[in-house]
Parts: structure tokens; sequence; C-alpha cells
């Protein structure tokens, strides 16, 4: 008995396999350390076989060098989508390392292995809490389907120019320290009218040394205040799901 390979579908599902790769390694919340590389490579091959009608349609079987070409060109092309969905999660990160400084909580910073994060404790916590409630609501859902859909614009044969992505890179930026401000903001806010009030405390009864009281009611005013920016996760987690798909060149 005979058993025929087609090399032209094992060559296009190698390839969507290469791009799903570098997008589970960079993209959150598959790039959590705590997630074994084994289960992210098996995750992607299942994903790469599952494309294979949309990757496959019109597939030709290509030569050594173009082969290799394409599979660099791949690679590429997934890491680069994978870091534009992760720059809009780095906001989450970001506004929980803006609490930590003007609450003074950077000074207990540490690095934690599981997740390649460096920052104290509203910045871990606020990392963890965006990766469970990535799971938790199915927003790894639509990060997938949404990237799977970038097959129809990206081939697995096709070309790709980097100032394609430079827009998308841009505008990336911009958004993640925009809303690292505004998931922030409440909590900044407050801190600085904290800060003015200690301030005018101490021109008024300079004895009262309120700059040396002001680092515990600080951490307290944090502590109380962070409640409505944890309440307000769920709803940011949700629009930076959308950013991330509109970036990618997809929709819900």
């Amino acid at each position: 008995m005979q058993l025929g390979l087609n090399l032209a579908w094992l060559e296009a599902v190698s390839l969507a396999g290469v791009r799903m790769i570098a997008f589970l390694v960079i993209a959150p919340p598959f790039s959590y350390n705590g997630i074994p590389l084994q289960v992210k490579g098996m995750l992607a091959v299942a994903l790469a076989i599952l494309v294979a009608p949309r990757v496959t349609e019109g597939y030709t079987s290509l030569d050594t060098g173009p082969f290799l070409l394409a599979l660099v060109t791949q690679l590429i092309i997934g890491a680069l989508l994978g870091f534009l969905v992760y720059l809009l999660f780095a906001a989450i990160q970001s506004a929980g390392g803006l609490i930590d400084l003007f609450a003074g909580f950077q000074l207990a910073q540490a690095f934690d292995p599981g997740s390649f994060v460096n920052g104290a404790q509203f910045t871990r916590l606020m990392h963890l809490v965006a990766l469970a409630l990535l799971f938790g609501s199915g927003g790894y859902e639509l990060i997938l389907g949404g990237f799977v859909r970038t097959f129809d614009a990206l081939p697995v044969t096709g070309a790709f120019e980097m100032r394609d992505f430079a827009p998308q890179l841009v505008d990336g930026v911009s958004q993640m320290f925009l809303a690292a401000v505004q998931i922030a903001g409440p909590i900044l806010l407050v801190l600085f009218l904290a800060d003015v009030g200690l301030g005018l405390l101490t021109r008024v009864a300079p004895q009262m040394n309120a700059f040396a009281m002001g680092f515990p009611l600080k951490i307290l005013i944090t502590l109380l205040v962070a409640g409505v920016v944890f309440l307000a996760l769920p709803r940011v987690v949700g629009a930076l799901v959308d950013d991330a798909l509109a970036l990618m060149g997809v929709s819900r």
C-alpha cells in the first residue's frame, strides 16, 4: 500500500504554523510563561491544521530558497502582529506602574519570572488581572479568531513591506500611553490632590511634619480608590481587544 503526501498542503500548513508560533510567543495572554512552550507549540500546530483550508487554497509548492524566505517572512509577520497586541495590553501594566510610582510602592518592585514583568505590587497585580479577564471573558478567542482572519489579508506566500505595519505600530504605541493614563487617571488625580493638601497643611502647621504622615495616607487612599479602577477593568479589557483586532486589520 502506498501513501501519497501532498507537499503543497504540508508547506502551506508549515508556513501557517510558523506564523502561529511567533504570534503565540509574543501576544498576551498566550505569552505568559505559566503556559509551557510545549503547549504553545501544540496549540500552534492544531491551529495551523484548522486554518489549512484557508491557507492551502491556490497554494503551489515552492523551491527550497523561496520556501525558506517565506518561512522567515511568516515569522516576522507573526511576531509583528503579536507585538501589536502586546503593545495595547501593556497599557494595563503601564497604568499599574504609574499607580506604584505616585503611591510610593515603587521602592518595593521585584521581577516576576513567570510573566517577565518588573514592577511593584500594582504593576504585577493589574497584569495578572488582565490575563485572568482575557481568559474569563473569552477575549483570547476573539484575538485568535482575528489572527486567523489575517491569513486572508496576508497570505502565507504573500510578501509585505515594513511601511505597511509602521502606521499600526505608531498607533499602537500612542494608544498604549493614552490608555495607561486613562486607566490610572482617577488614582493619579486623587493622589495629586492629596499632595496639594499636604503641602498646604505643611504651610499652615509646619510642626506637624505632614509629608512624613503622607506616606501611610497615600497608601490608604490608593487602596481605597483602586476599587474604582478594578471595577472598570472588564470594560477596559474589552475595549483593548477591539483595538487589537482593529490594529490587525480585522473586526469582530
